[in-house]
């Protein structure tokens, strides 16, 4: 049976694999972690796009029907290269959160946080501008997040702390939507709404791209209409390292990763 294939340059990426086997069920993912060569965001766009292909051609080797870009760095250098290159359906994360961004805001102010190198390609202004020209957008890049979400630090003072500092650009800005560009920064959820208000909208992208994969999948009548999809799950580098942080991202501990040498 054909799979949705995922590809992340570690564990972001499992928020998107989280959302499409909730949204998906009866779907087969295969989801790789480039482990080996994380982080994409601090890489020069030229080895991101050389570092997507080859995961694309290792996803197709897994009968895949539709490949996402579970990346944010990925989606912004990445993705218009790759999209002429191969016949499959490719989803990236940025375009599905714009369009609910801009969907969203009221005021037209809407903020973006991310890595260096995502917030750095300006891909989310790009997009959000050709959707509405009269929005005004702030970007800022949040690079202790990652970190935070990887040493299971999701609350506590110093947390709430750096968010503060982070984030005050875009309270400044008074924006009313933020879209939250980076795969990591969902389970930062809590500190990010504490210290932006109850009244500003998070745009979590793995959601959107959930609908965006059903939505390819269902017009193109590539649903499986059998039950209970299978999941499998690949890193190019240290599968233990992966397995026990997993858990925190898609809610189980992940049993039989398998490590696999791409070159």
């Amino acid at each position: 049976m054909s799979a949705i294939g995922v590809f992340d340059s570690g564990v972001g990426g499992l928020t998107v694999a989280r959302e499409l086997i909730s949204q998906l069920p009866n779907e087969n993912i295969v989801y790789f972690g480039d482990t080996a060569r994380v982080p994409y965001g601090i890489k020069s766009p030229e080895t991101v796009i050389r570092f997507s292909i080859e995961n694309i051609l290792f996803l197709l080797k897994q009968d895949v029907k539709l490949i996402c870009v579970a990346c944010n760095t990925a989606s912004s250098f990445a993705l218009p290269v790759i999209k002429n290159h191969f016949r499959v359906p490719i989803v990236g994360v940025i375009s599905p959160g714009v369009r609910e961004a801009v969907y969203a805001t009221q005021n037209k102010r809407i903020g973006v946080i991310g890595t260096k190198g995502t917030i750095k390609s300006r891909t989310y202004e790009t997009e959000i501008k050709q959707l509405d020209s009269q929005v005004k957008v702030t970007a800022v890049s949040c690079p202790l997040f990652v970190p935070f979400v990887e040493e299971g630090w999701l609350k506590g003072e110093v947390v709430l702390s750096v968010a503060k500092t982070y984030l005050k650009p875009l309270k400044d800005a008074q924006v009313d939507t933020v879209i939250l560009g980076c795969t990591h920064y969902p389970l930062l959820k809590s500190v990010i709404q504490e210290v932006l208000g109850k009244g500003v909208i998070l745009i979590d992208s793995a959601k959107q791209v959930a609908f965006e994969v059903k939505r390819i999948l269902s017009s193109e009548d590539l649903l499986n209409r059998g039950k209970g999809g299978k999941n499998k799950f690949y890193v190019s580098d240290n599968p233990e390292w992966f397995s026990s942080l997993a858990e925190r991202f898609i809610g189980k501990r992940l049993i039989n990763v398998k490590k696999v040498d791409l070159t």
